[in-house]
């Protein structure tokens, strides 16, 4: 087991161990990397029945206030005054020149906005929210609160014994709720491109309403080798791999997150910072330099990350940002960015591995289709 006395603990740390659990350091924390059966047994119960994930080092907070829809826009080159009550929505933090500061998810709760950031980056991304828009609404962190996930073609019919009324919900759609007393607030969402829900709770019920989960038939404890070869799959970032403060949004494919209202001729356009940059990015009157893609290996070979990208006649032109061998896809499956011309869905390239030359190709995202429940 690694040291991790001088890490953070979230309110399952007790759990994790009674369940025999492997741990890491991760974001800060001591995180289950995987429990005794292991990161396919887990992948794949995931994908098949309904899988508990521990997802507390997340950063929570709130913004509320007359204003406070706003100001967020201000920061994100996103639709967030036009977002509907109990709707929730992707979101990006942008430096002044367009770089990502983090990814995250946002709710229009009606009485604040909720929202949910990476937990690397959540205290400098409250100190960035405040410093820009601390004077026109109220920031309140809610550091304290765990956040649990559970995912699965199997969460809706676990969860809903626990939290009548869930079922109703659809993707990207959240409701409160309560349990045992507590308040909770639950979304419709998740990591893993399966159906799936996120539960927002104090710490101090979490350890039992885990518990409770896990006493569903359907549900087992899944961590965080599982979560990443599950997001893997789906085609989602992983922040600080495949996308950072050197990256756009349009560089890292995420176009459709900006929404029609923030671009060029839209009511609302720009605004936001690096919107210069961002916007002729997506006009085409900034050039890319590279472009995030898909990619499968054609030989057997686990192509992971900082591996070089080469055209067929050796040129460097990208490189791996996140690989491995997709469980449920049962193939090597990599994140990767390349040069403009080589982002065509079918273009071969080599990644360099060992010296050794693999053939890739650029392929769509998702590798496995997704299972969003829409209704």
């Amino acid at each position: 087991m690694s040291d991790t006395t001088a890490l953070l603990q979230t309110p399952l740390n007790a759990l994790h161990l009674e369940l025999g659990a492997r741990m890491v350091p991760f974001a800060g924390y001591s995180m289950p990397v995987q429990y005794p059966a292991g990161l396919m047994a887990e992948h794949h119960h995931t994908r098949n029945a309904a899988g508990l994930f521990d997802v507390s080092h997340m950063g929570q907070l709130t913004l509320s206030g007359p204003d406070a829809a706003a100001a967020f826009e201000s920061l994100m080159p996103v639709d967030v005054i036009g977002l509907g009550v109990n709707k929730q929505r992707y979101g990006l933090l942008l430096t002044d020149e367009g770089g990502i500061i983090d990814d995250l998810m946002f709710v229009n709760r009606g009485t604040d906005i909720f929202v949910i950031v990476n937990g690397a980056c959540k205290h400098g991304d409250l100190a960035h929210i405040v410093e820009r828009i601390g004077q026109r609404c109220t920031v309140t962190p809610q550091f304290d609160r765990a956040l649990l996930a559970l995912q699965g073609p199997q969460a809706v019919t676990a969860l809903a014994r626990l939290l009548p009324g869930v079922e109703q919900l659809v993707f990207m759609t959240g409701m409160a709720a309560t349990w045992n007393g507590a308040d909770l607030f639950v979304t419709r969402s998740g990591y893993t491109g399966e159906d799936g829900f996120e539960i927002s709770l104090p710490a101090a019920s979490a350890d039992a309403f885990a518990r409770a989960l896990l006493a569903q038939p359907e549900v087992k404890p899944i961590g965080l080798g599982a979560r990443n070869s599950l997001r893997l799959e789906a085609g989602l970032c992983l922040y600080g791999n495949d996308i950072d403060t050197t990256t756009t949004p349009v560089e890292a494919a995420l176009n459709w997150a900006m929404q029609k209202v923030r671009r060029t001729g839209g009511e609302r356009a720009g605004g936001f910072p690096g919107a210069d940059r961002v916007l002729g990015q997506l006009d085409g009157t900034v050039a890319l330099t590279r472009k995030r893609v898909g990619l499968v290996a054609l030989e057997r070979v686990p192509v992971r990350e900082h591996v070089e990208l080469q055209s067929l006649d050796g040129v460097k032109i990208g490189e791996v940002t996140s690989g491995l061998l997709g469980p449920s896809a049962d193939k090597p499956v990599a994140i990767g960015y390349v040069a403009p011309e080589f982002a065509t869905v079918g273009t071969r390239v080599n990644a360099l591995v060992r010296g050794k030359a693999v053939p890739m190709e650029v392929a769509p995202m998702p590798f496995i289709p997704n299972r969003y429940f829409r209704g």
